[in-house]
């Protein structure tokens, strides 16, 4: 059966372990004004000055985690605002961004192709959506981008398995949903992919 074109970002689905994934996520900050959105399931970076933002495809600034939200004192209301994703341009101060972490998390992502069994263990770029995210769902559309598939460590995810999603597990068809993990992560690179 083909797979579902819907790519939803990245979304946490387990530990490297085995074990579930708890919901742990770590608060960091962004910058008042920062006009590139950043929607719930797409990677982020670390910056200059204390702050982060959105990870583009061909970057190779070692990558925190992925979004799962944010929460700003909004300017013109002065009431406290939480959304899943934060739209851009906001001025603010307290800009809070809640990411997913942890260097062990496997997350599940949709692939922009037919992913192959072949290609697990190869390290992948991303296909940037650049600010296409859902504003109504507050959901990426940040996918695996197949073509970048290399043993480059400055890549920022590394397929682990293929997803056990019924609707996306078809190896022989586009979007296939991979399960990885994020290679480039500031607490360690991990290891070279496999070509």
């Amino acid at each position: 059966m083909a797979n579902k074109d819907a790519s939803f970002g990245l979304r946490p689905a387990r530990m490297m372990s085995g074990a579930p994934y708890s919901g742990g996520q770590s608060r960091y900050r962004i910058a008042s004004g920062a006009t590139t959105p950043i929607f719930q399931g797409d990677l982020v970076k670390q910056l200059t000055a204390g702050v982060i933002g959105r990870v583009a495809a061909s970057s190779t600034v070692p990558v925190i985690g992925v979004l799962n939200g944010v929460e700003y004192t909004d300017p013109s209301t002065g009431k406290q605002v939480y959304k899943n994703y934060y739209p851009g341009s906001i001025s603010a101060s307290d800009i809070i961004a809640f990411v997913v972490d942890g260097p062990e998390v496997v997350f599940e992502v949709q692939s922009d192709d037919t992913f192959p069994v072949a290609d697990l263990f190869g390290n992948f770029d991303i296909v940037d959506q650049s600010t296409t995210g859902d504003t109504k769902s507050g959901k990426s559309r940040m996918e695996l981008d197949l073509s970048t598939g290399a043993t480059a460590t400055t890549l920022p995810l590394k397929a682990i398995d293929i997803s056990q999603d019924a609707e996306n597990d078809d190896v022989a068809t586009s979007n296939t949903n991979v399960m990885v993990v994020i290679q480039n992560h500031i607490m360690g690179v991990k290891s070279a992919g496999l070509a």
